[in-house]
């Protein structure tokens, strides 16, 4: 486990066998050690994308979730910077134009904080819905890619 301090609070990192397996907000933050170059790669890219420096990830990652949710995950990772989609606008996209709300639901089991870009997703009438880092930082998310754009 490592932790990763971004400017929205600390985030923790679990890597298995050279992917990142999980990101998620924590509220502690413990110091580092024996950093493996994987770990070190993904801490200068968050760095790069809270810089505006970074619009993409390249980071290898394994996927744990159903097939389900796998499907929705990826999905997400298709959404371009700075752009969003609605939960319906995904379901469409995975094939199911009904699972608007089972969309919802992987999306809050998004263990991939920032690299699966779960706060891209909105509610169809443009309102912001559920990020676990709460609607502000999601807010503040976008409006960080919206600044990369101009």
């Amino acid at each position: 486990m490592y932790y990763y301090q971004s400017p929205f609070g600390s985030l923790r990192v679990i890597e298995k066998e050279n992917k990142i397996t999980s990101i998620s907000y924590c509220q502690e933050y413990k110091e580092n050690e024996n950093i493996p170059f994987i770990i070190t790669q993904l801490f200068q890219e968050l760095d790069e994308y809270f810089n505006l420096e970074r619009t993409k990830f390249s980071i290898p990652i394994e996927l744990i979730g159903t097939e389900f949710q796998k499907k929705v995950w990826s999905s997400l990772k298709s959404i371009p910077y700075g752009k969003v989609n609605t939960y319906k606008q995904i379901a469409i996209k995975i094939g199911n134009e009904k699972a608007s709300r089972a969309v919802g639901n992987a999306c809050n089991k998004n263990p991939l904080l920032l690299l699966i870009p779960c706060h891209r997703v909105i509610g169809s009438n443009g309102s912001l819905t559920g990020f676990a880092l709460g609607l502000e930082i999601k807010e503040q998310l976008l409006e960080l890619e919206k600044r990369k754009q101009s």
